[in-house]
């Protein structure tokens, strides 16, 4: 499945919205997306044809000109994902959010954990504060020629993935994704991931099923080292490392987060920290 072939739904582009990649097939979970700081959903595209046939999928698109807080974002995701269970009470509902849609997940797994059967996140860029040279790059977005902006954003590629890892394709895709945002936005989102912090006495009350996946070769951010704090601090958690990865390890041909959500259950007596083996 290519990023072009996923159609949103009709609704404002300045709407912070769902959109269905897939079908709709009411009688299997459903499973909701929250994307990185891009806020397209688009580069989720390499993973649903792997989970089309045990979920209906939801990307959520946060608008390109979107300027919210955390407590804004999480509460407009909150009334969508409240929407969705209303229309179909009874449905598992899967929350994943990858990198900066991995701190919003938490966020609304904090309000409502209860509307969660499992909670999955991929990278969660709950670390950006542990790396000093990021805040000053946040500083220096908004400074930068409107003119230089795309030519720093092609810098952070190899940063970003391991480009070896990721057909070219799925390359093009993320540059593309990453020049979408305004230089303004991108700004602001990154001074979001450095104001985060959770009250870790609220991420002890999450109490349902959680799934870290952490890149062993995330250049970007200390994504192992973030996944046992979050394994230690959530109490029903196990983290996963995929040894090679890099931080969009979601792009990569050779991640399947379908088979990684089948391989590692949450129980008791399963290892909390355990080397994904593809």
């Amino acid at each position: 499945m290519t990023v072009s072939s996923l159609t949103p739904s009709r609704v404002a582009e300045n709407t912070l919205h769902f959109f269905r990649p897939t079908s709709p097939k009411p009688d299997l979970p459903l499973f909701l997306f929250l994307p990185g700081m891009d806020g397209t959903g688009k580069l989720f595209s390499v993973q649903i044809p792997r989970l089309m046939d045990a979920f209906e999928i939801r990307c959520l698109t946060i608008p390109k000109t979107d300027q919210s807080d955390w407590e804004t974002l999480a509460s407009k995701t909150i009334d969508l994902i409240d929407a969705e269970r209303k229309a179909n009470p009874k449905r598992e509902i899967y929350l994943c959010g990858e990198s900066f849609g991995g701190c919003l997940a938490l966020l609304v797994a904090i309000v409502a954990p209860q509307w969660f059967s499992r909670l999955i996140l991929v990278n969660p860029a709950s670390s950006f504060k542990q790396r000093p040279w990021l805040r000053w790059g946040s500083y220096l977005t908004q400074w930068l020629p409107d003119w230089f902006y795309p030519s720093s954003v092609m810098g952070l590629l190899p940063f970003l993935a391991s480009l070896g890892r990721i057909e070219t394709s799925e390359r093009q895709a993320l540059l593309t994704a990453m020049n979408s945002l305004p230089q303004q936005i991108s700004a602001w989102r990154l001074e979001l991931l450095q104001a985060f912090k959770p009250n870790e006495a609220h991420l002890r009350e999450i109490d349902i099923p959680v799934l870290v996946i952490a890149s062993g070769a995330d250049r970007l951010l200390p994504s192992v080292l973030e996944a046992q704090y979050l394994t230690k601090t959530l109490p029903n958690s196990q983290m996963v490392v995929l040894p090679d990865s890099g931080h969009a390890c979601l792009l990569e041909n050779d991640v399947d987060l379908y088979a990684i959500i089948q391989a590692y259950s949450v129980s008791e007596d399963s290892d909390r920290i355990v080397q994904y083996q593809r």
